[in-house]
């Protein structure tokens, strides 16, 4: 292996351990009455694709049927999903976001972005923030590739 090549996989390891800390850190901040990580998950991906049904999300979040039921329920419980059935094929029922859902989602996220914004202000100068930004396009072109 090439010294180039330790480089690089020396920086993929530190990015994949770094952001993969961060992200459990920020499921770890999240007040009482905001959705849990599965719920989130299924809220993220009906605000980005649309109504879908119970078996499509169970098979895109990569859990069984009887778990995504529990966190179904749950959200529907809360007014933040609902059940419907789907115009093209009325035996097959479609969950679609809420008002509510919607907002829970956005106050989650922007929660996220301020607990990282602050933890930025806190430690880091300007010119690291800048630092930051300049290597957002960098890492967005890494996302893409994968």
């Amino acid at each position: 292996m090439a010294d180039g090549d330790r480089d690089v996989l020396d920086v993929a390891s530190g990015l994949r351990i770094t952001v993969g800390s961060l992200v459990r850190q920020l499921r770890q901040h999240r007040g009482p009455d905001d959705p849990s990580v599965p719920e989130t998950m299924v809220l993220a991906r009906l605000d980005r694709d649309g109504s879908c049904s119970a078996a499509d999300l169970a098979r895109h979040g990569h859990v069984s049927p009887q778990s995504m039921g529990v966190t179904i329920a749950a959200l529907q419980e809360r007014g933040l999903i609902v059940r419907a059935p789907d115009p093209t094929d009325g035996r097959r029922i479609l969950l679609s976001l809420t008002a509510a859902g919607g907002e829970a989602l956005t106050d989650r996220r922007n929660h996220s972005t301020r607990s990282i914004a602050e933890a930025m202000s806190s430690t880091l100068s300007a010119d690291e923030i800048a630092t930051v930004a300049d290597a957002l396009p960098l890492l967005e072109r890494v996302r893409d590739a994968l």
